[in-house]
């Protein structure tokens, strides 16, 4: 299977501090990959440094065939990130027409994806209104315009409920099925079961790789949370 992502000898260091030590990863293509560890493990930075915009100090990171940050990537890359990176004083529907325009082409129309995150109910409203869950499904929303083939989701379920949470997995799902790769961290970890591969982190190190099941076989575990737990208590 050809790869969405290469990550070789990542290093990133910020104030003197190592924040990411000489990290190595693959992820193929038209998967869900999961990045899992609690807050302050560095997935923030590593999407960071795939998108390229994280000044990093070693390493090789190459996206879609591409060294990352390179400007025929823009359109092929859709990023979701923890602030929400949408217009308060505009609409949903505004802010979606808006960033539309501005990609040039997109192959899911506005309103499709207005009902994709379940805003339809919402499209007319101004976002500074929103709760904190409708904002960040309207940020979501505008990671899946243009033609992205990655897509990066830094924490894109915290603070929904369990319903929307389910809805929007699914989701995911029905975009990799359709050849896309998605990137997904978060620090929930009863979300690595949806995944197809798993990255498990800590300190900015991978702690573990692979496939949930295996990940479980590995080492005896049943529950996520378990795994985790004995893999850091390995270390």
């Amino acid at each position: 299977m050809s790869e969405s992502v290469s990550i070789s000898n990542l290093t990133v260091i910020r104030d003197n501090k190592t924040i990411i030590p000489n990290l190595t990863m693959r992820v193929g293509r038209g998967i869900i990959a999961g990045l899992l560890g609690p807050s302050g493990s560095g997935k923030t930075t590593i999407f960071r440094s795939i998108v390229g915009v994280q000044q990093t100090h070693a390493g090789t990171i190459t996206v879609l065939d591409h060294p990352a940050g390179a400007k025929n990537l823009r359109t092929r890359i859709g990023y979701f990130t923890q602030s929400a990176s949408i217009y308060s004083d505009l609409t949903c529907l505004e802010n979606l027409h808006y960033f539309a325009r501005l990609l040039g082409d997109t192959e899911i129309s506005v309103e499709e994806i207005i009902d994709l995150v379940d805003l339809k109910k919402n499209r007319k409203q101004i976002a500074s209104s929103l709760s904190g869950g409708e904002r960040a499904r309207l940020a979501l929303a505008t990671a899946l315009l243009g033609r992205p083939e990655l897509l990066i989701l830094d924490e894109p379920t915290v603070g929904l409920d369990p319903v929307l949470r389910r809805d929007l997995w699914d989701l995911f799902h029905r975009l990799a099925d359709q050849g896309k790769t998605l990137l997904i961290s978060s620090h929930v970890m009863d979300e690595a079961d949806r995944c197809d591969i798993l990255f498990l982190l800590r300190d900015g190190k991978v702690l573990a790789s692979g496939t949930p099941q295996g990940l479980k076989e590995e080492t005896g575990k049943t529950e996520m949370e378990e795994v985790f737990i004995s893999l850091v208590e390995k270390i």
